[in-house]
């Protein structure tokens, strides 16, 4: 006698989503959670202003009559000559602002809340870069108000421009990885701003930003002509059309295909530095 033993048929697996999808989904959460905080917390945009602003005033009307740029010592023509530079400088320190904001989620155990939810591994990073990515937009939006009240004049037509702050927001979105690394190798908030700040002022004033890098020692001129930073401030003041009249650029490569050279840095920062980060966020929270 056989028994016939019935099996209840199994439920059908539920349909996952693209692994693609699922993490975009997922950043867009985390990068609303991140503005929707910012915009509680008004005075980081604020004091984000103050400096560049400052930067600006004080280059602009203490050192503009004492800088030759193009064999001119004009302080309407150095204006022209150093405002792709501030730019540059603004979307820069963002990073010290990216990192401290992840160093202070992963002291209050917030890292570690997400990482308890079912979300792709790399949203949490990336919805904070986006994030960031917004505010330094706002960031460039009001300091070209303040930039065009000084002096400043864009040369080569609307497209050049939008170009221009489109290279600046790439460069400023890159080094929001770095930033976000040192967020992830530090214990505290301000180990972050101090970590994320030390090694940019060499990294920008090594470079073309302020004064043109013909008359420093050759060892330094050649390090700011390959500079990345170098690189976006010249494709910027390329694009605005702010080059002095009698500017010949060096010959070195980024300095003669500055837009290029600019993508080529910004692209290679961010694949380095975002899988860096992302192992990083992986161990440190395992």
């Amino acid at each position: 006698m056989s028994a016939v033993t019935d099996t209840a048929p199994r439920p059908a697996a539920p349909q996952t989503r693209g692994a693609l999808g699922q993490s975009v989904r997922d950043s867009l959460v985390v990068a609303k959670r991140n503005l929707i905080r910012m915009a509680r917390i008004p005075e980081m945009i604020v004091f984000g202003l103050i400096q560049p602003i400052m930067f600006v005033v004080l280059f602009s009307y203490v050192f503009g009559g004492s800088i030759n740029v193009g064999g001119s010592t004009s302080p309407d023509g150095y204006r022209e000559f150093l405002m792709a530079g501030i730019f540059a400088q603004t979307v820069t320190f963002a990073t010290a602002g990216a990192g401290a904001g992840i160093a202070d989620d992963m002291h209050k155990g917030l890292i570690d809340r997400f990482r308890s939810l079912p979300m792709a591994r790399g949203a949490v990073l990336t919805g904070r870069t986006l994030a960031d990515l917004v505010q330094t937009s706002l960031t460039l939006v009001m300091l070209s108000i303040v930039a065009l009240i000084v002096g400043w004049r864009i040369h080569d037509g609307i497209l050049g421009a939008l170009g221009g702050f489109a290279l600046l927001l790439l460069f400023g979105y890159a080094f929001s990885w770095i930033g976000a690394l040192i967020g992830l190798s530090v214990r505290t908030p301000e180990a972050a701003t101090s970590g994320g700040l030390i090694w940019l002022f060499p990294l920008t004033f090594i470079s073309n930003a302020f004064v043109p890098a013909d008359n420093m020692p050759t060892v330094l001129r050649h390090i700011a002509e390959w500079n990345p930073f170098s690189a976006t401030v010249q494709a910027c003041r390329d694009l605005f059309g702010n080059l002095p009249p009698n500017y010949h650029a060096p010959d070195a490569w980024p300095m003669q295909h500055p837009v290029l050279a600019s993508v080529l840095w910004s692209v290679v920062i961010i694949a380095a530095f975002r899988t860096l980060a992302v192992r990083k966020y992986r161990s440190a929270t395992a």
